[in-house]
């Protein structure tokens, strides 16, 4: 069994409002509050980097999914959004919608871009980070198919 393990350190000078350093691996950046939560907005999130986190797995696991099944696409964009939910001052992340365009060639036949579609769906499932929030956070897909 391979095991990895990851490591970030962070700074955080005290206080709600502060703003603070994170450094792992190639990432080093402030973080703070968002304005959205009544924060000074420096920086990056939690927020955004679960989003990032989820989003990023997520069109990884896609890209090699589609390598393995040898189906070539032309381009491979996403757009995903996170919901957090305010609810007695509570605030929790409740749901992530990513929305993947898949470029394919106009050669390809209906059988393929049913089994791009598969992939797409099978990627949710098996992105490590999906798997680690699932219970927890509602994970959903707007696949869109466009041809060359």
């Amino acid at each position: 069994m391979a095991e990895h393990i990851f490591t970030l350190t962070a700074s955080w000078p005290g206080g709600r409002n502060s703003v603070g350093e994170i450094a792992s691996g190639q990432l080093q950046t402030k973080v703070s509050i968002p304005p959205e939560m009544d924060g000074p907005g420096v920086g990056t999130n939690p927020d955004e980097m679960l989003l990032g986190a989820a989003a990023t797995c997520y069109i990884i696991t896609l890209a090699a999914m589609l390598e393995r099944a040898n189906l070539e696409t032309s381009k491979l964009t996403m757009t995903s959004e996170g919901l957090v939910d305010v609810t007695n001052g509570v605030f929790t992340y409740v749901k992530i919608t990513h929305k993947p365009t898949i470029v394919i060639p106009s050669t390809y036949t209906e059988k393929q871009e049913r089994q791009i579609v598969r992939l797409a769906e099978k990627a949710e499932k098996t992105c490590m980070i999906s798997k680690a929030i699932r219970g927890n956070v509602e994970i959903a897909l707007e696949i869109t198919i466009d041809y060359e």
